[in-house]
């Protein structure tokens, strides 16, 4: 019988806590649906972590971006300000609500929405009339600006909040892969008018499938939790005035957020030990950055990512092919937004550093868990292909 292929995984959930415990706690006392004690404790210690008075559980990150889009006032044919390079979903949010994203480049540094690009952008292409940013080439209404928080690293984000001082714009943080990640010592997602995370299997804690809203915000937060359980209006009678969603998190997917919330310190130093070990394996190597904290930030470094020069590996998708044909499951960067054939026809502008950072990056093996000896192989594994 032949060995079976050593396969090193992207990034898998690490479940070595209380999980299992309340779980059975959740099977014992018959709260398994969207209600239950769990819902309420994960928002509530959730919410404490960051530093934020409340938090309303979603089915996903997409549902919370969505219905934190719609409470923070974004309508339909409105436009929504959001960096190129990020995942799709970010986008799509924008879309259900009617709207129209408009892309802008990200920087160098955290890889994040470019605060300068959004100045220029806003300066140059808009103006304000009675009260409110308007498009000059679309004519259409500027509701909101969307930085994400990428990879675990949190963006530039004081330029950020500037502008939504200057502008009649709706600052909602994408903190969906960087919970746990700090700006200038202040924990992300608390900063905007909302932030939304994501639970999903491979972010740093993990519900299965799960999101939150985060906001200092009371009537927003209250908005929020309308939105997601159908807009119901009555407390006894089933009167809805109208369209809600059922974005409502499970009691069972709560009970497993709890017992990861617990963990998401020594995750975080986990993944942090990670991307050390790789910055330093990989130090001097000719043609290879690996991506490092800017100094305004504290990384949980959820991706360990590399950018490779086109002149020592040209083709970096034949690469990550490579790779994972040596069971490391590399994975490409994110696609940028305007490169994709769904969002194709919206307004963009400049974004050369989204299509470089496209081009010649990739994200390695960093699972909260991996052994010394898998990282040592997955850098055995990328310089040998490299030569």
């Amino acid at each position: 019988m032949s060995r079976s292929r050593r396969v090193i995984p992207n990034a898998m959930p690490h479940l070595a806590g209380n999980e299992w415990k309340y779980l059975k706690e959740c099977l014992d006392t018959n709260w398994v649906s969207a209600v239950g004690p769990f819902v309420e404790r994960f928002e509530r210690e959730v919410a404490a972590w960051v530093g934020v008075p409340h938090a309303v559980a979603t089915v996903n990150g997409t549902a919370a971006l969505h219905v934190a889009l719609l409470a923070a006032g974004v309508k339909p044919g409105d436009e929504v300000l959001l960096p190129s390079f990020t995942f799709i979903a970010t986008a799509n949010a924008v879309a259900y609500c009617g709207a129209h994203p408009v892309f802008l480049d990200s920087e160098e540094v955290s890889w994040g929405l470019d605060p300068a690009r959004a100045a220029d952008f806003l300066s140059r292409e808009c103006e304000v009339t009675r009260g409110a940013v308007i498009n000059r080439k679309t004519g259409r209404v500027i509701r909101a600006l969307l930085p994400v928080h990428l990879y675990g690293h949190p963006c530039d984000l004081d330029p950020v909040l500037e502008l939504g001082r200057r502008y009649p714009l709706a600052i909602v943080e994408d903190s969906a892969e960087a919970l746990g990640a700090t700006y200038k010592g202040r924990r992300v997602g608390a900063d905007g008018l909302c932030g939304c995370l994501s639970f999903n299997g491979n972010k740093i804690i993990t519900t299965g499938s799960g999101g939150m809203v985060l906001s200092r915000d009371e009537a927003l937060a209250r908005r929020v939790r309308q939105l997601t359980t159908q807009a119901r209006g009555d407390a006894l009678e089933f009167v809805h005035e109208e369209v809600g969603f059922n974005y409502r998190l499970s009691n069972l997917h709560a009970a497993l957020g709890v017992a990861q919330l617990e963990q998401l310190e020594a995750f975080v130093e986990d993944k942090r030990r990670t991307a050390a070990f790789y910055q330093s394996a990989l130090a001097g190597v000719e043609g290879l950055r690996s991506f490092v904290e800017a100094p305004w930030g504290r990384s949980t470094y959820w991706m360990s990512s590399v950018l490779i020069d086109p002149r020592r590996r040209p083709d970096i998708r034949g690469l990550i092919r490579d790779l994972n044909a040596d069971g490391i499951q590399a994975r490409p960067l994110w696609r940028p937004l305007h490169l994709q054939p769904a969002f194709r026809d919206c307004q963009r502008g400049p974004v050369e550093v989204a299509e470089r950072l496209y081009a010649r990056g990739l994200s390695l093996p960093c699972s909260v868990g991996i052994t010394d000896g898998e990282r040592r192989a997955v850098v055995e594994a990328l310089l040998a292909r490299l030569t």
